[in-house]
């Protein structure tokens, strides 16, 4: 072989190598976010009256779980719990109204697991009870939350991992929950519809760029809303009435 053709075959060898390992590093990649998802679990309890979405997203391989807006009934929640064998690390809050954290004292005595919120919603998470009382419900005084979220942390649930992204709009401290696969919205969209503004701390404007920028996730993302039936990102993308706001 010429001193000529040798270097010209020995790039095309390397660019065939690297090429080969870059695909091999993004296959194994995916086949760990597959493993991932497999293991995951997502329970749904709608309690109360106002029929608030609780959601425990477990890790099944290492029994490990956080818990979304535990908004009434802790003995179905805790029920729900023991049943799926896991240990609850965190009790996460997607915001402070009442509706959405009715149970959370009783769930920490449960479990002790840490109880986080976004430091913009303190207020209301202060003053929901009295909230309950004024739309003719009572409930049990809340322990002090023992860690505040930001927009880029991150929340595990064993080997799960979910960002958190400030949603601002129906609260100013409101957030989703974003990774493996799922969204969870808390009352930032619903199917078809976004949560009320007219609440103290409720902004349009806010949930207007709130819902741009959850809209723009990949569209096969499943959506987990605080009330009602789940949806997708391309779903909401064709029939939510707010994409007219944008």
């Amino acid at each position: 072989m010429s001193e000529k053709i040798k270097p010209v075959v020995y790039s095309i060898g390397a660019v065939l190598f690297v090429i080969m390992l870059c695909v091999g590093v993004y296959l194994n990649s995916k086949s760990e976010d597959e493993s991932r998802r497999k293991s995951m679990i997502v329970e749904r309890l709608a309690v109360g009256p106002l029929e608030e979405n609780t959601y425990i997203v477990a890790d099944d391989a290492v029994k490990k779980a956080i818990v979304v807006d535990p908004g009434d009934e802790p003995d179905r929640i805790i029920d729900a719990i023991k049943k799926l064998g896991v240990t609850v690390e965190s009790v996460v809050l997607t915001h402070a109204h009442f509706d959405h954290i009715g149970a959370v004292d009783d769930l920490k005595k449960e479990t002790g697991a840490r109880v986080l919120i976004h430091k913009k919603d303190l207020e209301s998470y202060g003053q929901a009870k009295d909230q309950a009382a004024f739309w003719g419900y009572t409930m049990d005084d809340l322990p002090e939350p023992d860690g505040f979220l930001d927009d880029g942390d991150e929340i595990k649930a064993g080997g799960l991992t979910f960002q958190v992204l400030h949603t601002p709009g129906h609260s100013q401290g409101s957030i989703c929950l974003y990774g493996e696969g799922i969204l969870v919205t808390g009352d930032t969209i619903f199917q078809g519809s976004v949560g009320r503004t007219d609440f103290p701390g409720g902004s349009i404007a806010d949930l207007r760029n709130s819902f741009k920028r959850l809209i723009e996730l990949p569209e096969e993302t499943k959506v987990l809303p605080g009330h009602g039936p789940e949806t997708t990102i391309e779903r909401e993308r064709k029939e939510n009435f707010f994409m007219g706001e944008i």
